[in-house]
Formats: structure tokens, C-alpha cells, sequence
């Protein structure tokens, strides 16, 4: 469904300002910029002093660039930050060239961002499905990664529960505003969301994206030769998954993976809530003021 009527529409134009509304809620100096490959354009919205180690930020699905708002100042102080609107997905990054059709092309994209911004092994930061997508991309090239930081990462060391996918299915199959609003007051538990990021994800759920690619879960074996610096950050309240069990999983099978689990939060009240234990993991994660190749 090309992009234009939505964008024209009540919704579309509901969503651009809710769009606009979160971004603005970043620190002053920040820059938004559209890095071409052969998939399209990707938006990446940056901020933080040039020359700093640079981190690349990458959402959960339909939550777009905007929802690190809540750590971006902090980040910047250290880093410098690259926010990223998945390719096909919520946002305003525009699928215009080869489609996205398998796991590797999905890396082969975010390899490409990473080429369009200059960064030889910056940091890695996913929440969600931006999480699988970093480890995917941990596993195959190694090398291209400083650190890796993986909030609430499903189906990465263990499955989804069957009553968060059930819960997610209308969502998934007839997406609405109201259903979108409903399924994440149900998974956060009455978190306190930002006003302008819950109207993002609402109208965005009306957003015409492509199918979405999804890399496995990676194997023992697979794991077991993970190299970077990862830090698993986990939700303890979340319904995705049991962050019990994916603690308890991650250590077993990675010995290079810290783990920390936050006294509060479910899987989609991440990375805003909590906001200050999430930013003080983000922060030790990253190694703050250390040095790393640009």
C-alpha cells in the first residue's frame, strides 16, 4: 500500500503530530536525516557531540525512533546517539527500493544504515523486535559491534507466552486505535506512558507496513559463540515471556552476557518505564565515557 494516501489521511496526519509531538520531546541540538540504501531511505534522528562513541538505537516494532525520548539526553552526554525507524515498518522510513524479504536482507539493511552514517563498530541498542534484529546482526558480524544491549529481548533465549500472543492477535489481524490502546494498557498494567507517545502507537497502528521479517531464535550453539559485550536488561513484569526463566536461560548458555533484571516494568512500558533504572543500565551497559572506534 504505497505511502501517500495514509500520510493524507485523518490518521496519517493524527500520526505526524503525535509523531512530531514525541520528537520534540528530544534535547535541543537534535537531527533528523534520511541515510539512502538499495532497501530506501531510513529516518535516523541523532543528537550528541560529534566524535563522541556513537550508539544506534533501534525500537520495538511500531514504536518508531521517537520512543527513546525518555534517555536521550542522558545518552548524549556520552554518546553520540542514532535513533533508527525500521525499514517497512511504523515511521518514516520509506520501503522505496529492494524489498525486505528475508533475515538477511533485514541485516544487510542495518548494515547498510550503519555504512550511511559512517560508524565502523558502534554500539547496539534493541528493544523488542529492535532487539532480535541486534543480536541477529551480533551473531553474524561480530566485528561490526562494540557493545550490544538487548531491553526485554522475546524470543531471543526463550519463547513468547501463548496468552501474550492470543492477547496481541486482533491487533495483529484488525489493527485499530482503540485495540492498540487497550492491548497496551493490558500488557503495561497501568504504567505511567507518555500521552504523546501512547497517541503515536494508537495511530500508528492503522500504518500500512510490508510483512514483517523475523529472525529466529538463535540456537545454544549460536549463542554460545556470542563475543560482544551484551547486556540483557529484562522487565520483570512482563507477559511476553517469564523473565525468570530468560535470566536463568541467558546465563546458562552465554557466558559473556550480563544480566539485570529492573524492580519494575512489563515489556511495552520499555525503555520509558522505569525510566531512571532503565537509563542507569543503558549507562553501565555502554561503558560510560569510554572510548570506541567511530
Amino acid at each position: 500500500m504505497p505511502r501517500t494516501p495514509f500520510f493524507d489521511s485523518a490518521t496519517g496526519r493524527a500520526f505526524r503530530r503525535s509523531y512530531d509531538a514525541v520528537l520534540a520531546k528530544w534535547p535541543d541540538g537534535t537531527t533528523v536525516d534520511d541515510v539512502p540504501s538499495r532497501f530506501g531511505t531510513t529516518r535516523v534522528t541523532a543528537c550528541g557531540p560529534d566524535g563522541a562513541p556513537p550508539v544506534v538505537l533501534l525500537p520495538g516494532g511500531g514504536a518508531t525512533s521517537t520512543v527513546w525520548f525518555a534517555h536521550a539526553v542522558a545518552l548524549s552526554a556520552s554518546h553520540r546517539v542514532f535513533a533508527v525507524d525500521l525499514i517497512g515498518d511504523v515511521g518514516r522510513s520509506v520501503p522505496s527500493g529492494d524489498p525486505v524479504r528475508t533475515v538477511d536482507d533485514l541485516l544487510d539493511w542495518l548494515r547498510s544504515v550503519l555504512d550511511g552514517l559512517g560508524l565502523a563498530r558502534p554500539s547496539l541498542v534493541g528493544h523488542s523486535y529492535g532487539a532480535m534484529i541486534a543480536l541477529a546482526f551480533v551473531l553474524r558480524e561480530p566485528d561490526r559491534v562494540d557493545r550490544s544491549v538487548l531491553l526485554d529481548p522475546n524470543s531471543c533465549f526463550a519463547g513468547m507466552k501463548p496468552g501474550y500472543l492470543l492477547r496481541a492477535l486482533p491487533t495483529l489481524v484488525r489493527p485499530t486505535e482503540a485495540r492498540q490502546r487497550a492491548f497496551l494498557a493490558w500488557e503495561t498494567a497501568g504504567a505511567p506512558l507518555d500521552a504523546d507517545w501512547l497517541d503515536l502507537a494508537a495511530h500508528g497502528a492503522r500504518f500500512p507496513t510490508g510483512k514483517t521479517v523475523v529472525p529466529k531464535r538463535p540456537s545454544v550453539t549460536a549463542l554460545r559463540r556470542l563475543t560482544a559485550d551484551t547486556t540483557v536488561v529484562l522487565a520483570p513484569h512482563s507477559r511476553v515471556h517469564d523473565a525468570a526463566t530468560v535470566a536463568r536461560t541467558v546465563r546458562e548458555v552465554s557466558p559473556v552476557c550480563r544480566v539485570v533484571v529492573l524492580s519494575s516494568g512489563t515489556h511495552h512500558s520499555l525503555p520509558m518505564h522505569p525510566r531512571d533504572e532503565v537509563e542507569a543500565a543503558l549507562r553501565e551497559a555502554l561503558g560510560e565515557g569510554r572510548s570506541a572506534e567511530k
